[in-house]
């Protein structure tokens, strides 16, 4: 029912394509990250919670339509709904079924929960679209809840040392369940412009997601410490060497390799990552109970290899243009 074609993955029988990467006549959007939800495309389908976020990266005037999870849609003959993928919020899984045939397509997806996406659910199908951003047995991620606390302990600690504190975290996604859990009572929260933008589309639609935005006009050298979350593209610029006694860190499932704080020269590096581990992947593929696995982005190769040969399933390679936002710090 599904191919993967030059402009992205295709369902004929309903003419729609699943994150496409070239301008298609009808698309459905797993997500609002750059590689899932481009620019061009003549009609979006998405989460309700995704719609607003595409306004914001792709025009308020696009043309849009929004499900909620698990309402369905016909399309041609095909049965489309999507379901939590617990990714950030919005994300979504798109099922499609076809004469009792039926494929997901899972997008980029966690089973860890943060405590603001909606969790995972794995949905049954013949046919699952799977990433490999983590598939390799060593990314074996500690839970979020205990990565919150310990953001919350090392700003503390920061603050009662005269040290602002600042997290290098993806603005779409992370920043928003960071910053949900974050301890308002240790000090002040500041944000970058880029993450400003996002919370603002977010509040607007019955969110309250907290911090300031950092203008271009604001001393900052009467801040003390506070917290600021910012982009990876903050990191070594004269935005953020203009806050006085600044300690870094990066959030991103990369710290866990050796060497990983080191190489982007910050403080302390924090595993909190909006992608499976190892352990997430192999769960979620067998829980969804389908036969044929066809694995993107990520370890494709080494993955698939592993699937076939641990459980027998009939898994295979598959190119796309989604890419793990290795520069975004996932």
């Amino acid at each position: 029912m599904l191919t993967f074609t030059d402009k992205g993955i295709y369902c004929k029988q309903a003419d729609v394509y699943i994150d496409p990467w070239k301008p298609v006549k009808f698309a459905i959007i797993t997500h609002g990250h750059s590689d899932h939800a481009r620019s061009g495309m003549k009609h979006y389908l998405c989460h309700k919670e995704t719609e607003p976020i595409l306004r914001l990266r792709l025009g308020k005037d696009i043309s849009t339509q929004s499900l909620e999870y698990n309402q369905t849609l016909n399309k041609n003959g095909v049965t489309i709904s999507l379901h939590p993928a617990g990714h950030i919020l919005g994300s979504a899984q798109i099922r499609l079924e076809y004469k009792g045939e039926i494929w997901v397509v899972s997008g980029d997806y966690k089973l860890m929960p943060d405590g603001l996406s909606s969790p995972f659910e794995a949905v049954k199908c013949h046919h699952f679209i799977t990433e490999s951003t983590f598939g390799l047995p060593i990314y074996r991620f500690p839970t979020a809840e205990s990565v919150y606390g310990s953001i919350n302990n090392w700003w503390q600690e920061n603050a009662s040392e005269g040290y602002n504190s600042m997290l290098i975290a993806y603005s779409l996604g992370k920043s928003q369940s960071i910053l949900h859990h974050l301890d308002q009572g240790i000090g002040n929260i500041f944000l970058h412009g880029a993450v400003a933008n996002v919370n603002n589309t977010y509040n607007e639609h019955g969110y309250n997601f907290p911090g300031v935005w950092v203008s271009p006009d604001m001393n900052r050298k009467s801040i003390k410490g506070a917290m600021i979350v910012a982009p990876n593209s903050a990191l070594s610029t004269s935005w953020s060497s203009k806050f006085p006694l600044l300690r870094k860190a990066v959030c991103s499932g990369w710290m866990q390799l050796r060497g990983a704080r080191r190489r982007s020269a910050v403080d302390r590096g924090f595993v909190l990552s909006d992608h499976c581990d190892w352990n997430q992947l192999n769960e979620a593929v067998l829980a969804t109970g389908a036969e044929n696995i066809y694995v993107t982005h990520g370890y494709q190769a080494t993955y698939a290899k592993w699937l076939s040969e641990r459980y027998h399933l009939n898994a295979v390679e598959v190119k796309t243009q989604f890419e793990p936002a290795i520069n975004d710090m996932d």
